[in-house]
């Protein structure tokens, strides 16, 4: 599994990638991105970061986690 920095590395990538198509486009754009291609531990981890406080996340990708883990079920269970 991945670390905490790591995953948010990758989500703060994938914000970056997004960023050009401004707001309204960037959230549900990384949003969609996570949920299509993250496996359900990289979801667990990054929305227990979340809840941790959510450290180093760009302001996009933070909104962006924070729409999916309320639309989202994730299994507790590997």
């Amino acid at each position: 599994m991945s670390s905490p920095d790591r995953l948010v590395y990758m989500a703060n990538q994938i914000g970056t990638f997004f960023r050009s198509q401004g707001h309204d486009k960037a959230v549900p754009g990384i949003a969609d991105h996570i949920k299509k291609f993250w496996d359900p531990r990289m979801k667990r981890a990054i929305f227990a970061h979340l809840d941790a406080g959510g450290a180093g996340l760009e302001p996009n990708v933070l909104e962006a986690l924070t729409s999916l883990k309320q639309t989202t079920p994730v299994p507790t269970t590997p």
